[in-house]
């Protein structure tokens, strides 16, 4: 073990004396005696203002991506330019973007583990722009499929790297909140994609879809900028020997500057002795999460916390609304757009809602309440639709819009979680991997169901709904038993949730055992 860096404090050694410092009833102590609110810490008001255009704006990319394509399906000259694709054309086109990402992932937790959370998104920005620059100046659909192709590749880059760096950065009791609302920018970028082929769609010329093309790029544009403004994770540089680094963000963000802080001093002790246990203890290949019990529950839990945030009946309508209304008679192109204009709103409200009850609610009552509405309600819908084909009510298509709307109601309860409860499951060695592959199986379960609904609903109609009905029973049969509850304790002590021993108690006895034997020394 390196000899420990000037800038610790006397008052810091003692408290690391202790072998009981980082365990959770002192952490989270200390962490309960403070309770003034973010918002009156200078420090940690401008980290969180400046973490808004550079991380928040991840999610808000791949949500103007996922509406705007809804948008563009009700957009003549769209369809004119590109010969009105349909079928299985259009799915792949809608699926680029999820294939993209599914490309790319396999190398992205490398990168985000060399170059830091700050420098992935970064990366992933300048991969977005030059997509936004190619999908603008399409002149073909081959084209404009490989510009959807860069921007799934780059959004990975972005995600990974803006999910972790919010839950490493911030600060503990406002990191679930925050990393809810990150994904819930989904939606801020959903309204300005919906609002902006709302605004353009009545133009005849290519410009009604070439200006929601190019406002695309803003985004990325404002990560580019305001990275720049926010430190790298103190857990990467503790990752990489920076010790010192580290620890001053801490103090800055955490404590204000005040160096003596005990809860700061504590954190630093927990993060670091956790983050070297497990970089002594692993060599951070992909293999390792299938080596152990606990690897493999934890990828296991990546698998269906990406499938299900994709599979769960939501992909009809985030890229297939237009198709879903016309079977109950919606036909009216202007109307389409309002709706989805309409519902993307909806779903910021109570997107942001489900942030901020992770303050509240367990992990696991949160993801129950939501899958067992989606249930129930998909089969309320899936009713009202067949009512709707036997008589042709205008009732039953009333009905079928507002089902929609209830039953986003409760996906977004459970949406805020996804890259809460990842990074929470996952110890930071594997973090990285963890987020990846959350993100292989939500993007490749995107990329399926992108090409098999159109298919599905153009050949059975509201029939198709069945198999999300029975499917959405399983997925909250399998959240039953396989979830763990992870709110709570930070993240350090969550390393060892399936873990049968306990690394971290003995990580900090033989930082006791060194220290001891330096002072005596």
């Amino acid at each position: 073990m390196q000899d420990q860096p000037d800038f610790i404090p006397p008052t810091w050694i003692k408290h690391m004396a202790s072998p009981r410092v980082a365990e959770e009833s002192e952490v989270k102590r200390l962490l309960n005696l403070n309770t003034t609110p973010w918002y009156k810490k200078p420090n940690l008001r401008r980290l969180y203002f400046c973490l808004i255009p550079a991380a928040l704006g991840c999610e808000m990319t791949s949500g103007y991506d996922g509406s705007i394509l809804n948008g563009l399906q009700a957009v003549t000259p769209w369809l004119t330019y590109f010969n009105n694709p349909q079928g299985a054309l259009l799915g792949v086109i809608n699926a680029a973007f999820s294939i993209g990402a599914v490309l790319s992932l396999p190398i992205v937790p490398y990168i985000n583990d060399r170059v830091g959370r700050k420098h992935s998104i970064t990366i992933g920005s300048v991969i977005l722009v030059i997509g936004v620059v190619l999908q603008t100046a399409s002149v073909n659909v081959a084209m404009f499929l490989v510009a959807r192709l860069l921007l799934g590749m780059g959004i990975p880059f972005c995600i990974s790297g803006a999910s972790q760096l919010i839950a490493e950065l911030t600060y503990p009791s406002d990191t679930a909140v925050l990393n809810g609302l990150f994904n819930e920018s989904w939606y801020v970028g959903a309204i300005i994609a919906a609002g902006t082929t709302l605004g353009t769609f009545q133009r005849p010329d290519d410009w009604s879809w070439r200006i929601p093309s190019i406002v695309q790029i803003a985004p990325s544009v404002l990560q580019l900028i305001f990275i720049w403004f926010i430190p790298e994770s103190p857990r990467w540089l503790l990752s990489k020997d920076r010790d010192a680094e580290a620890f001053d963000i801490l103090v800055k963000y955490h404590a204000e500057g005040n160096r003596e802080d005990p809860f700061v001093n504590a954190e630093f002790v927990e993060i670091q002795t956790q983050v070297r246990h497990e970089i002594e203890n692993s060599k951070r290949r992909w293999i390792e999460l299938l080596q152990t019990p606990g690897n493999r529950k934890r990828t296991l839990i990546a698998a269906c916390v990406g499938l299900f945030s994709q599979w769960s009946g939501n992909g009809l309508v985030s890229y297939y609304l237009a198709k879903v209304l016309l079977t109950v008679g919606i036909k009216d192109k202007r109307t389409q757009n309002i709706i989805n204009l309409a519902l993307t709103c909806w779903n910021l409200i109570t997107g942001c809602t489900g942030a901020f009850l992770t303050k509240v609610l367990k992990r696991r009552t949160q993801y129950l309440i939501a899958f067992i509405g989606m249930t129930c309600v998909f089969a309320v819908w899936t009713g009202v639709s067949a009512n709707f084909a036997q008589t042709g009510s205008s009732s039953a298509a009333t009905a079928v819009v507002a089902m929609i709307f209830i039953y986003y109601m409760f996906y977004t309860i459970m949406h805020p979680l996804t890259y809460i409860f990842i990074i929470e499951v996952f110890p930071f060695v594997h973090r990285s991997k963890g987020v990846g592959l959350t993100q292989v199986f939500s993007r490749g379960g995107s990329a399926f169901n992108q090409f098999v609904n159109p298919i599905g609903l153009g050949n059975i109609g509201w029939k198709f709904y069945i198999v999300y009905v029975v499917w959405l029973a399983i997925e909250t049969t399998i959240i039953f038993f396989l979830y763990p509850e992870t709110k709570g304790p930070t993240l350090e002590e969550l390393a060892n949730l399936f873990e049968e021993e306990h690394p971290m108690e003995k990580g900090m006895m033989k930082e006791r055992e060194e220290v001891e034997e330096r002072e005596r020394a």
